[in-house]
This record gives C-alpha cells, sequence and structure tokens, in this order.
C-alpha cells in the first residue's frame, strides 16, 4: 500500500495532488523504498516503477521536474511540451495551466509548497529550501501563476487571496540548526515573524513561520500545512541532512485541473 499526505484544502477543491513518503515502493535500501529521484543512484527500473504507482494513483499521463538547484527561477509548461526535455532545465519552480498536466518538485528536508488557484484550475510546485525561501521564491511562483505584485501577462489576472497553499513535510524547527550568518538572513526575509530559537549552541531555524509569512504578506490566506519532519521521521521520510548521500527523494506533486472541475466547498 503506497502512503502519501494530502491536503484537505486542495482536496475539497478537486486538486488531484500528494506529498509522497518513503513508504510503499519498490526500491531496496538505502532507497527503500518509495524512491522518486532519477539522479541518487537507485535502480532506474525500481525508480520508473514508483513513478507508475504514483501516475496510476493520481490519474495523470505527464509529469513535469525540473533540475533543482536552490533558486528562484520559475518554469511555465506548455501543453506540448515533453517531460524528458524540461527534466534537464534548471529552475525551482513549475506552473501548469493545462488540466491532466502534473508538476512536481523533489524533496528530502526543503518544503515542498503546492499553490493552486480554484478557479482557473491552475497549479504550481515549488521547492523552497532555505535558499529558495530567502529568495522568495513563492512570490516568484506566485508572479507566474499570476498572482504576484509582478505577474506576467497573457493570462487572466488571479487574486492571490483565492490562492490555496499547501505546505508539505520538511525539516522542522527541531532539527534545522544554521549558522549565526544563515540565522540572521532568513529573519529578514521573515516579515518581523520570530522564526529563529538561539537558545542552543547554534540557532535553529523555523523555515515554516518564515513561509507562512511571506505568504500572508503576498495576500495568500488560505494555507494548509500537512505536518511531518522528514529529519525526526526516519521510517515515513527520506532526509538529505540525516542520511547524506544515501537518501532517497519524496515529491509534492499537484495536477492542474479543469476551470470548471472544482470539487466545491469554500477553502
Amino acid at each position: 500500500m503506497t502512503a502519501w499526505l494530502r491536503s484537505p484544502l486542495l482536496e475539497r477543491h478537486g486538486f488531484a495532488h500528494a506529498f509522497t513518503t518513503r513508504q510503499g515502493g519498490v526500491s531496496v535500501a538505502p532507497f527503500d523504498a518509495f524512491n522518486l529521484a532519477r539522479n541518487v543512484g537507485d535502480d532506474p527500473e525500481a525508480v520508473a516503477e514508483n513513478h507508475r504507482r504514483l501516475a496510476d494513483a493520481l490519474g495523470y499521463a505527464r509529469l513535469f521536474e525540473l533540475s533543482q538547484v536552490h533558486g528562484r527561477v520559475v518554469r511555465e509548461i506548455g501543453a506540448r511540451e515533453a517531460p524528458e526535455d524540461v527534466r534537464r532545465e534548471e529552475g525551482d519552480a513549475l506552473v501548469a495551466r493545462t488540466a491532466g498536466v502534473a508538476v512536481a518538485v523533489r524533496v528530502a528536508d526543503c518544503i515542498p509548497l503546492l499553490l493552486a488557484d480554484p478557479e482557473t484550475g491552475a497549479v504550481a510546485a515549488v521547492h523552497a529550501g532555505w535558499r529558495g525561501v530567502e529568495a522568495r521564491i513563492a512570490e516568484a511562483a506566485l508572479a507566474t501563476l499570476g498572482a504576484g505584485p509582478s505577474s506576467r501577462r497573457g493570462h487572466p489576472p488571479t487574486d492571490p487571496s483565492r490562492v490555496l497553499a499547501a505546505i508539505g513535510p520538511h525539516i522542522r524547527l527541531g532539527h534545522f540548526e544554521v549558522g549565526p550568518e544563515v540565522a540572521d538572513r532568513l529573519e529578514a526575509v521573515a516579515h518581523g515573524v520570530a522564526c529563529a530559537d538561539r537558545t542552543m549552541e547554534k540557532p535553529h531555524v523555523d523555515l515554516t513561520a518564515i513561509l507562512r509569512a511571506q505568504l500572508r504578506a503576498l495576500g495568500v490566506v488560505h494555507v494548509d500545512d500537512v505536518g511531518g519532519c522528514t529529519y525526526a521521521e526516519r521510517a515515513r521520510f527520506f532526509s538529505f541532512r540525516r542520511d547524506g548521500a544515501a537518501s532517497g527523494r519524496q515529491v509534492g506533486v499537484i495536477v492542474a485541473r479543469g476551470a470548471t472541475d472544482a470539487a466545491g466547498g469554500a477553502a
């Protein structure tokens, strides 16, 4: 049985999505069992089978990913593009508007953030490590989706107050130890929210609190956190900080839907 987490907020509005765990796949140790990364040394056939299971469960035919680099580049997916070509490009967020097209980001401690516009059916998947949070990757993704302060032209504007945001499992405050200079840099983009615990030998930072503050400052009011600490929960999640090169990857994945396909219900 493949296990993953879902956002009640996204489910209520009819968006197929998942935050996967390490459970339910066919990969063997140290990538056991539901590793979805193709570049960590896992058996390619096992990774392909894990992807097939995810696609069958969520009902998509094409999944788009990027070569992630901890920046703020956002890639919008065209209706006729090939996933294999897009995977070779560098970036950290994807936007899809074509119904049935899925976008995903790979994580093993960073935050997987899923965004959705319930009126248009457009979606975004965002890879937000601490460098991405510092670079305000969520702001860039919202702009491409059509809801940010620098929204791109060519699509109907999206009111940020109707955007749905779901935060997936990632390393949490109790385990995210950083140097004082990194804590300072992250506090500078936290909109005044308390996000650093400096009572220990090294500061610990709450990336969730920072990302929530950034979304709120952008006008996003519907935010769902599905929980889970990748570092602390060894049986459920991969963690690069805990396991290094022996770590596989989870994904946060969401499928664009038609503008009239909503399941209904207020956010």
